[in-house]
């Protein structure tokens, strides 16, 4: 097009106006590309009101609001249509195809969960308040099927997040069909996966890793201490600032990572460790070093940290346990009073409020509510990022049970699912 433009063909005042995206083949036909939904963003954002855009890539494009969607087959055709709005003359765009909708599973169904009621209110507890959970206990207790039941309980995404994570899997290639991404996405990777494929990078373009991929969604690390120390310890800045940032000589890519962190982990490598252990072969310098791969700055960024018992036979005898359906109508009614109570502030969930807020005047706690965390801070047994992830937990506690606040029952409960599994406080 500029080529055209330069030699009189085109007119200048119309292409100008116009943002072009697709891959040109030999034979003038516009081809389709990935990435479109990202780069339609950028040129709305800049203030552009036309794109124009390879038919394939139009249902895509067509997400994006506030701009002119235009499809095109070839280069001539393009053309065309300029020089017809250049003289006044009548031209028909291309209109983006109707959007289908698409079911997306949900995940696995909380009743299908036999036992494990702490788990099931811990599990109840990080959907609410979006808060990261590692759980600790032997093979069969039930940590995979628990994880994977975490998508059903969470909302469907905003416009906003839908847009972002749907831009992240356009430009990864993995936009089928150019829908937009709604249900919170969960990646789970293998302990296999290298640092890049993880965190992102790669020697040419940089791409986003697995952790973008879960944006607004989970993360899911099953025998997380297997992971390679350095994907581990990778993960702290963008727990921290909800995105990662990939350096390069001259240039550094930033995308989004506000992920929820799901970790699961063995008590020791033989898996027997559970209860008294008298079944456990490994010393206790393994048991320590195994579970040391995740203690420190990173479980320290772990809200919820829980001890996942081995189901005993009382348990399949059980009343049925309720269902994602019942248990997600509360998480929804507890996110609502979080988005009300924290829209002041910038803020929508309380995983995401800061320490300084939390201790602000309008959301602090008396000292008769706050007297066990004191003591537990007074005894080493939190760091004072603990202390503030034990707040969170509380007031999440609170809004699940409708409350205008944390009570010290709410205090207590999210300190024992804050330091159950013994790990790290």
């Amino acid at each position: 097009m500029a080529v055209m433009v330069a030699a009189g063909l085109v007119p200048a005042a119309v292409a100008d106006e116009v943002v072009h995206l697709g891959e040109l083949g030999l034979d003038g036909s516009i081809r389709p590309v990935t990435g479109v939904l990202p780069l339609v963003l950028a040129a709305r954002d800049a203030g552009y009101e036309k794109a124009v855009v390879p038919l394939a890539n139009m249902r895509e494009a067509a997400l994006v609001s506030g701009i002119q969607v235009i499809g095109a087959a070839s280069l001539g055709q393009v053309a065309a249509r300029h020089i017809a709005v250049s003289k006044g003359e009548p031209h028909e765009d291309e209109s983006p195809p109707p959007e289908v909708t698409t079911l997306v599973p949900r995940g696995r169904d909380l009743r299908e969960v036999v036992g494990q009621p702490e788990a099931r209110m811990a599990l109840e507890v990080a959907a609410a308040g979006g808060h990261h959970l590692f759980m600790v206990g032997p093979p069969g207790a039930g940590k995979t099927m628990l994880a994977e039941c975490l998508p059903g309980l969470l909302p469907d995404l905003r416009d906003e997040d839908a847009l972002t994570v749907s831009a992240v899997h356009s430009v990864l290639g993995l936009l089928a069909g150019g829908h937009l991404l709604r249900r919170p996405p969960f990646v789970a990777p293998h302990h296999g996966t290298s640092p890049v494929a993880v965190i992102g990078g790669g020697s040419g373009i940089v791409r986003p890793g697995l952790i973008s991929r879960s944006h607004a969604g989970v993360l899911f690390l099953d025998e997380a201490p297997q992971f390679p120390g350095s994907v581990l310890q990778s993960l702290r800045q963008p727990l921290e600032s909800g995105e990662v940032v990939i350096a390069r000589q001259r240039s550094a890519a930033r995308f989004p990572a506000r992920f929820q962190l799901l970790l699961a982990a063995n008590p020791c490598p033989c898996g027997k460790a559970d209860g008294k252990g008298l079944e456990c072969s490994c010393s206790s310098k393994v048991r320590r070093d195994y579970l040391g791969k995740l203690a420190g700055p990173l479980l320290d960024r772990v809200d919820l940290q829980l001890r996942v018992s081995a189901v005993r036979r009382v348990a399949s005898v059980e009343e049925p346990a309720e269902d994602s359906a019942t248990v997600a109508a509360r998480v929804a009614a507890a996110r609502e009073a979080q988005r009300t109570r924290l829209a002041a502030h910038g803020r929508h969930l309380n995983a995401h409020v800061p320490g300084p807020l939390l201790r602000d005047r309008g959301l602090r706690l008396s000292r008769s509510i706050t007297n066990d965390l004191d003591t537990a801070l007074d005894r080493g047994a939190l760091t004072l990022r603990g202390y503030d992830r034990v707040l969170r937990i509380a007031w999440t506690l609170a809004d699940l049970r409708g409350a205008s606040g944390p009570g010290r029952d709410d205090v207590g409960l999210a300190l024992g699912l804050r330091t159950q599994a013994g790990v790290a406080a």
